[in-house]
């Protein structure tokens, strides 16, 4: 018996500048802020210890940079598919992101050109903006020759 995969995503030739992202809500559970914060060896107090992080003057323990690049990247490269590849993550925080909360993803792409899809991005929760910038992605396929 053979197995059949199914591969999702966007092809470079379907994309738009314009297009917009379907929204992604990401529940912002105690343990997905500690333990990323763990998996990417941030050992900071303010990301893993509430007590801690109320002494530092932070009503919680919040979610590390680290973290908020990896989310943005994973958002922009569910909706492209598993050929495009991260190239850039560029974001700026804002409002921290705590416990009990959600952070909702969105994104538009803003340019297409030589394979290289770039796509502005903002992760926002009930008290703002955690994050903004943009991620842009690759197309192998594209850029042999191809002119976008």
């Amino acid at each position: 018996m053979t197995a059949t995969v199914t591969v999702t995503g966007r092809s470079y030739d379907e994309i738009t500048v314009g297009e917009v992202l379907p929204e992604l809500a990401i529940p912002l559970t105690r343990t997905l802020i500690v333990s990323t914060a763990i998996a990417t060896r941030d050992f900071q107090d303010v990301h893993h210890d509430p007590e801690l992080a109320r002494e530092r003057g932070s009503k919680d323990v919040f979610m590390n940079i680290l973290t908020s690049n990896g989310l943005a990247g994973r958002f922009v490269t569910d909706w492209a598919g598993p050929v495009a590849t991260v190239r850039r993550v560029k974001i700026r925080l804002g409002a921290p992101n705590y416990p009990g909360d959600t952070m909702t993803m969105t994104g538009e792409v803003v340019s297409k050109e030589n394979g290289l899809v770039e796509v502005k991005v903002v992760g926002a929760n009930s008290l703002g903006n955690h994050l903004a910038g943009s991620v842009t992605v690759a197309y192998p396929a594209a850029t042999e020759g191809k002119d976008a």
